[in-house]
């Protein structure tokens, strides 16, 4: 059981280095064209060869959430492991509730950019609002795997 608990926080720890890695990149290298020429670069998305980013986030988000439930249940009896875990598990949640009232429709609205009635000069400023407070978002999710490694360097007895 020992080396249950220890592989599924391992997994979930692997997971969640898996999203952050996508959140460094999307912000470094996707996010900065797309958001800074609105709507002329909606193209990177809606054009014959758009990047189809979806698909990455919606298989890591279930597998991330999964693996820490899983390293939170299997570690509950560990209070040393389980307010890590559980720390990350509520900064997560915290982050998806913004995704999904926030984020997710700002690049709903994005998407749309070239049948609106927004002025370039808006669209920009929209797009640098979104992408400021997204890494902010990133951050917190950082935080969460800081906690995730943190639980791991605790007892294991």
């Amino acid at each position: 059981m020992q080396q249950a608990k220890q592989l599924s926080l391992l997994i979930a720890i692997t997971a969640w280095a898996t999203l952050i890695g996508g959140i460094v990149y999307a912000h470094l290298v996707y996010f900065p064209p797309y958001l800074s020429h609105l709507p002329e670069s909606n193209t990177l998305i809606t054009g014959p060869y758009a990047v189809r980013d979806e698909n990455f986030w919606m298989r890591i988000h279930p597998v991330s959430i999964l693996s820490t439930l899983v390293a939170l249940v299997l570690n509950w009896k560990l209070p040393a492991r389980r307010k890590w875990i559980a720390a990350a598990a509520i900064i997560y949640t915290l982050v998806i509730i913004a995704t999904a009232t926030y984020f997710l429709p700002g690049l709903l609205a994005f998407a749309g950019s070239g049948n609106s009635n927004l002025t370039a000069a808006e669209w920009y400023q929209r797009g640098q609002t979104w992408q400021y407070l997204s890494w902010l978002r990133g951050a917190c999710m950082f935080a969460g795997f800081i906690l995730l490694l943190q639980a791991l360097i605790k007892d294991r007895q």
